[in-house]
C-alpha cells in the first residue's frame, strides 16, 4: 500500500520514523513518501520536505510566515495527488494537518492521524474537524481517551512510542564512563540543559537557563543542541559561562546527568523515562504568552504532569522563569535535594500508567489491518 506521512517538527520526526520502521514490517510493499526529516529518511520514507523548512511555532512566528506556509500547503496538496496515496498520515502539527486532512477526505482519500494535537489544551473547537475529517485516530497518552469520549470520537490508545525510543536507546548506549570520555567531559557531576529545538525557543529560554552556571561551580553544563540551529546562535547566548555544547546527543547527555533543566515540550518526557530530575523551563515573546494565558486551559504544561495529573516536576514559565528560581528549584532535585527521591518515584508511576513498549509497532500493525478491510 501507499502512504503519505506528514510531520512538521523534530518530535514528530522521530515518532515518524518508528512508525515507517513498523509499516515496512507489517506491510512487505510499503511504498511511503513524507514531510518529515532526517530520521524518517532514514527509516526508509522518501522525503519529499524538510520539517525545518515548515516549522512555524508561536503566534508571531506564524504571522511573519503565513505565505510560505500557503505555499507550502499549495504544494503538498499537489503532491498527494501525484501519489495518489491508499491513506494519508497525519503526525500532530495540526495548523497545517487539519487543512491537509480537510483536503485529502475531500478527495477521497482515508485518513488517520497519529498523535493527536494538543485540543484539550486549548482551540477545543478544532477537534471537530477530527470527527469530519479523520477516519482513526491514534493517541499516545491515556488521559486524551477521556477527551474524546467527551466529544463521541472514538480513539486507539496502544501506548506511548517514546518507551520504545528511550528503551531502544538505552539498549545501544555506552557506558556512562565511556560517554564522559567521548564526549570530552571531566569527572565532576552533569547538568544538562535542553533548551528547546527551534530558535526562537532557545533565544527565549537559553538565556535564562545560562545565567545560573555560576551558582554551580561543582558542576558541569551540557547543553544538548539540535543540527537543524547554527552553532554560532548558541555561542552567542552561552557567551563566556562554561557551557559545553554537543550536538544530537540529547539522550546521552540526559543519561549521565545528575539533574537538567529542560524546555517544555517531548524533552521533558524522554528526561523522565531516562530517570533524570528536572526543572521545566518555558518563555516566549510578550504577546504569544499574552495570548497562551487567555486561551491555553490545562493546568500545566509539561507532559509528566499533564499525565500524572499533579506537579511532579516544577515548572517555571514566563516571569517565574528567573535566575533565583531556576537555581532553587535545580538545587532541590540534586543529588541530596529535597524534590529528587519524591521525583524518581513518580516517575515510576508515570511508567506504569503509559504502559509497555511496542506502540509503534501495535498502531502500524492496526493501521495496515484496517486499511485491509
Amino acid at each position: 500500500m501507499k502512504y503519505f506521512i506528514i510531520a512538521g517538527e523534530q518530535s514528530g520526526d522521530l515518532h515518524g520514523s518508528n512508525l515507517v520502521r513498523e509499516l515496512i514490517i507489517a506491510d512487505k510493499v510499503a511504498d511511503i513518501v513524507c514531510w518529515g526529516g532526517d530520521m524518517m529518511e532514514s527509516a526508509g520514507a522518501k522525503l519529499l520536505m524538510h520539517y525545518k523548512k515548515t516549522a512555524f511555532m508561536g503566534f508571531v512566528v506564524v504571522l511573519k510566515n503565513l505565505r510560505t506556509i500557503a505555499r507550502n500547503l499549495s504544494l503538498c496538496k499537489q503532491q498527494i495527488k501525484e501519489f495518489s496515496p491508499d491513506v494519508v498520515i497525519l503526525i500532530d502539527y495540526p495548523g497545517f494537518n487539519l487543512r491537509i486532512a480537510e483536503y485529502a477526505k475531500k478527495s477521497g482519500l482515508r485518513v488517520f492521524y497519529y498523535i493527536s494535537p494538543k485540543f484539550w489544551a486549548w482551540k477545543e473547537k478544532r477537534v471537530e474537524k477530527i470527527k469530519e475529517y479523520v477516519e482513526k485516530m491514534y493517541i499516545i497518552f491515556p488521559f486524551e481517551t477521556s477527551f474524546y469520549k467527551k466529544h463521541q470520537i472514538e480513539v486507539e490508545y496502544r501506548g506511548n512510542p517514546l518507551v520504545d525510543e528511550t528503551e531502544r536507546r538505552i539498549s545501544s548506549m555506552p557506558s556512562s564512563e565511556e560517554l564522559r570520555k567521548v564526549m570530552l567531559l571531566d569527572g565532576r557531576p552533569i547538568i544538562g540543559i535542553l533548551a528547546g529545538s527551534r530558535r526562537h525557543e532557545v533565544e527565549s529560554i537559553l538565556p535564562q537557563m545560562v545565567r545560573i552556571v555560576s551558582n554551580f561551580p561543582d558542576y558541569q553544563f551540557v547543553l544538548a543542541g539540535v543540527k537543524n540551529l547554527p552553532d554560532e546562535l548558541y555561542f552567542r547566548i552561552i557567551g563566556n559561562e562554561n557551557i559545553k555544547l554537543i550536538k544530537e546527543k540529547t539522550y546521552e547527555i540526559l543519561h549521565i546527568s545528575e539533574a537538567a533543566l529542560v524546555a517544555s515540550g517531548t524533552a521533558t518526557l524522554e528526561a523522565a523515562l531516562l530517570n533524570t530530575p528536572q526543572v521545566v523551563c518555558y518563555k516566549a515573546d510578550f504577546l504569544s504568552m499574552l495570548i497562551a494565558l487567555i486561551l491555553i486551559r490545562v493546568k500545566f504544561i509539561s507532559l509528566v504532569n499533564l499525565i500524572m495529573d499533579a506537579e511532579v516536576v516544577k515548572e517555571l514559565v514566563g516571569y517565574s522563569l528567573n535566575k533565583r528560581n531556576i537555581a532553587e528549584e535545580l538545587r532541590s532535585v540534586l543529588m541530596g535535594g529535597r524534590k529528587r527521591e519524591k521525583m524518581l518515584s513518580d516517575y515510576v508511576l508515570m511508567k506504569q500508567r503509559l504502559g509497555p513498549a511496542g506502540a509503534s509497532a501495535r498502531v502500524a500493525a492496526d493501521m495496515v489491518k484496517v486499511l485491509g478491510k
